[in-house]
């Protein structure tokens, strides 16, 4: 069995302490692949000094919504020259926030657009922070969608209706631990009814602690979690589940076998 955990924040000071434990934790369960995500020049500098110390552990590289007042052009720079790095397989975390409006919605929209831009220039998929901004980040990216471009929704947060128009756009759908949470009725929708060819899974750790571990930090080996839940909502088998999404992620990411 292999999973892969798409999306998790392993640069951050949550787990200074016990990243090697982690790390070692999440092989055992059976996470041999693991994307940490950059949110800013500096994390997503760590993301990738990670992939140098952890052979199963990729990166991305990319400016988070929340910190775009903060971006400049030497920012931008620095994450185009990231992206060139072996192990960057993807630009993000990228996106809109309006819901919790920490930077500008203008800055938002112009460092969205010039992320983007990078992506098409490094031919890299993207993965998309939309938060209260799923109309907008539809039309973004619809006006950028040429061949091959392609990248994930992460920790979609929308319906069924958003999600199939997202996929039909040729994204794939993301879905968080959070799905095991009892009241998490639409996104287990979403994650009983889109393409299983379409789905990616993820923790956001230390963010999103999954249920049997609520009130814990978050950490790659609890993507079995999602994992478990989507085959239950789906009636198949767990093992399907595993092998499918990680295909899926191995595909979007280009990622190499694992060893």
């Amino acid at each position: 069995m292999i999973l892969i955990d798409s999306h998790t924040h392993l640069d951050m000071k949550k787990f200074d302490s016990d990243r090697d434990q982690v790390i070692e934790r999440a092989l055992s369960a059976g996470v041999r692949q693991i994307i940490t995500i950059g949110i800013d020049t500096k994390s997503s500098m760590k993301a990738v000094a990670l992939t140098e110390r952890y052979p199963s552990v990729f990166a991305s590289a990319g400016i988070h919504p929340h910190n775009a007042d903060r971006a400049d052009y030497h920012d931008l720079k620095h994450i185009a020259l990231l992206a060139r790095r072996e192990k960057v397989v993807a630009i993000g975390e990228i996106g809109l926030d309006f819901y919790r409006n920490l930077s500008s919605r203008k800055k938002q929209r112009e460092l969205f657009h010039k992320q983007l831009d990078i992506a098409l220039s490094v031919d890299l998929p993207v993965v998309i922070h939309d938060r209260e901004a799923h109309e907008e980040v539809l039309e973004t990216l619809s006006s950028f969608k040429r061949n091959g471009f392609k990248g994930v929704i992460h920790c979609f947060s929308g319906d069924y209706n958003l999600a199939k128009t997202f996929i039909g756009m040729g994204y794939y759908i993301s879905i968080p631990g959070t799905i095991t949470v009892k009241n998490a009725r639409q996104m287990q929708d979403v994650a009983a009814r889109i393409p299983s060819s379409k789905m990616l899974l993820e923790t956001d750790a230390p963010f999103l602690t999954p249920v049997p571990h609520r009130g814990q930090r978050n950490e790659p080996s609890f993507v079995i979690y999602a994992a478990q839940k989507v085959a239950e909502l789906r009636g198949i088998p767990f093992e399907e589940v595993a092998q499918e999404t990680s295909n899926n992620a191995s595909q979007l990411f280009n990622l190499p076998l694992p060893t």
